[in-house]
């Protein structure tokens, strides 16, 4: 069998599943349309804020940051957007589990300050499968999370 067979039956493969490829799951016009839902969402909250879109091989498919956004947020997107996708849940629901006592106590200082565990990053989930993650940071931690949830929602409705 040569490649441009195997080629052809991946496709048919994922033709009859209906799947998407994840060129198609990260297509620009898709990510500029979930970036433009969750600057619509700051600026109602009138607050200024860094959006990274990861897939699941944590390489950053697009990123913006507000003019009025802070320069921290830049570094904390993407950590938010990572540590979704590390601990496969949401970065709100990650801070019971690393508290003195909890099992994963201390895992914040073994990741050299590369985990975050305070809400604004969601994992991406299509049909069952983890496919990536949005993360937002710049305003209130409940801000970054309303917003975040803003652009998940943008890309689950894109990506039907």
């Amino acid at each position: 069998m040569d490649e441009e067979q195997l080629t052809r039956i991946i496709r048919d493969v994922i033709a009859k599943q209906g799947g998407e490829t994840m060129n198609n799951l990260f297509d620009r016009h898709k990510m500029e349309k979930v970036i433009d839902a969750a600057v619509a969402r700051a600026d109602e909250l009138k607050v200024g804020v860094s959006i990274c879109l990861m897939d699941q091989a944590t390489n950053v498919q697009m990123f913006y940051h507000m003019p009025n956004a802070n320069l921290v947020s830049s570094t904390l997107a993407p950590k938010k957007a990572w540590s979704a996708i590390a601990m496969k849940e949401p970065t709100k629901d990650i801070s019971k589990d690393i508290q003195p006592g909890a099992p994963l106590y201390q895992m914040e200082t073994m990741l050299d300050g590369k985990l975050v565990s305070f809400p604004g990053g969601i994992p991406l989930v299509l049909d069952g499968t983890p496919i990536g993650a949005i993360g937002v940071s710049g305003g209130l931690i409940e801000e970054d999370q309303s917003i975040c949830e803003a652009a998940v929602a943008s890309f689950m409705k894109e990506s039907k």
